[in-house]
């Protein structure tokens, strides 16, 4: 039987399709493809603000001191990554609130305050970890970090306090894009097959400094001002439960964009100085650009390096003081979106410009970087018990059905936190006392 929507074929014709047929031109297709376009952000942005500046001095010094025994550990930690951030995404959507406003909901200010508190202390590093990666990458062309820090300031004031969500966040993404220099460089390193085999099962976990470097590319993955910033941005954004779906593929594709990144990062370092078998610090981030060098030559290694910096540097600071500003609000109550004038919402953009140019001023005094970026990211996998503590337990408390956690799920999601968060803390309490 056929029907006026499906006409009988007539014999030796081959008729095109109407246009209204053909693959992705009906309405319908138009509206998922826009409405696609019009979800996917948060994810990617958060994901790209992930492999920061202090993520990708931990990557290459892992490379440069371990060689490729913490790679298998970068492509382990992409389900994670995903199941850790989806919670935060499906907990934001489904209950319209804010991370640090759910935990006030669900179990009283004070518990909210402490976890605000825990997020501020790593916003402050990253922070300060992200304008340094930026004054290193100043250094390269001999510009001091007062002028440097001047600069980024300056623009990053200028682009929050005159512009909405949407176009932070587009601007943000274009920026971080330029991380993916890393990943064209590590395809020309030509690491060698055999080195990567010998190498990537080899854990030497009874090694007290490799435990450290363990708990540091944990913290580099999984901080806590990325799970406050997606609850917050999708709520920024305008998303709702019905953009669930299409939410979740923007986060796992952030989640292996951010590892291949990673995992580039530590490749590099990896085939250059890993090679020689001697375990050298890196003492600077010129150091860090010389690696390149032997692939692309001392001045292409130079900008290609820079580019990859600023792209990683510029997009983190952007997302972290803007998660420093949602995390205070949520829990004090006061007015707090980029879609608000200043003048409409004086806390939340005094809050973003106080710990941009805060950061600014303590990284023109001078700073070592590469310390301080490892520490930083060690810091955040010691607070991990205190942060996947409570999303967990808000995925269990504030969800409804059907977006419960099912019971295998919640189990698996249990044992994945429990891991991640103990192992994190007991490497870095272990590296750091050991180190």
């Amino acid at each position: 039987m056929t029907s006026i929507s499906d006409p009988a074929p007539v014999a030796g014709r081959s008729d095109p399709p109407p246009s209204s047929a053909v693959a992705g031109r009906t309405p319908a297709a138009r509206l998922r493809r826009w409405r696609w376009l019009a979800v996917m952000g948060p994810g990617i942005l958060v994901m790209l603000a992930d492999t920061d500046a202090g993520s990708i001095i931990t990557a290459a010094q892992s490379g440069a001191q371990w060689g490729y025994q913490l790679l298998a550990l970068q492509l382990a930690l992409i389900p994670v990554l995903y199941i850790v951030q989806e919670l935060t995404l499906r907990l934001g959507l489904v209950t319209g609130r804010g991370h640090g406003e759910l935990i006030a909901e669900r179990f009283g200010r004070a518990w909210a305050w402490l976890s605000v508190s825990t997020l501020m202390l790593a916003c402050v590093g990253a922070i300060v970890t992200q304008l340094s990666g930026m004054a290193g990458v100043g250094a390269l062309f001999g510009v001091p970090a007062w002028a440097t820090m001047a600069v980024v300031v300056g623009l990053v004031l200028t682009m929050v306090w005159t512009g909405s969500y949407l176009s932070v966040e587009r601007i943000a993404i274009a920026l971080g894009l330029f991380e993916l220099a890393f990943v064209v460089v590590a395809l020309g390193a030509g690491p060698r097959a055999s080195e990567v085999m010998a190498q990537i099962g080899t854990m030497p976990f009874g090694n007290s400094r490799y435990l450290y470097y363990v708990a540091a590319n944990l913290g580099a993955v999984i901080m806590p001002w990325m799970i406050f910033y997606q609850q917050s941005a999708v709520l920024d954004k305008g998303l709702t439960p019905k953009d669930l779906k299409l939410a979740r593929l923007d986060t796992a594709t952030g989640a292996v964009v951010t590892q291949v990144i990673m995992a580039a990062v530590l490749v590099v370092t990896a085939a250059t100085l890993g090679r020689t078998g001697v375990r050298a610090a890196l003492s600077d981030v010129p150091s860090i650009a010389r690696a390149l060098q032997p692939f692309l030559g001392a001045a292409l290694g130079k900008v290609v390096f820079a580019a990859g910096m600023t792209g990683a540097a510029m997009v983190a600071t952007i997302v972290v003081c803007l998660t420093a500003a949602w995390g205070v609000g949520e829990v004090a109550g006061f007015k707090r979106s980029l879609e608000h004038r200043p003048t409409e919402a004086p806390w939340f953009y005094g809050i973003f410009s106080a710990c941009l140019v805060g950061g600014g001023v303590l990284v023109a005094s001078g700073v070592d970087l590469v310390q301080l970026s490892v520490a930083v990211e060690v810091m955040n996998a010691l607070l991990l018990p205190i942060v996947l503590g409570f999303l967990y337990l808000l995925a269990l408390k504030a969800l409804p059905e059907p977006y419960r956690l099912g019971r295998v799920y919640a189990v698996v999601v249990g044992a994945v936190v429990v891991l991640t968060a103990g192992f994190g803390f007991f490497a870095g309490l272990s590296g750091a006392l050991g180190g």
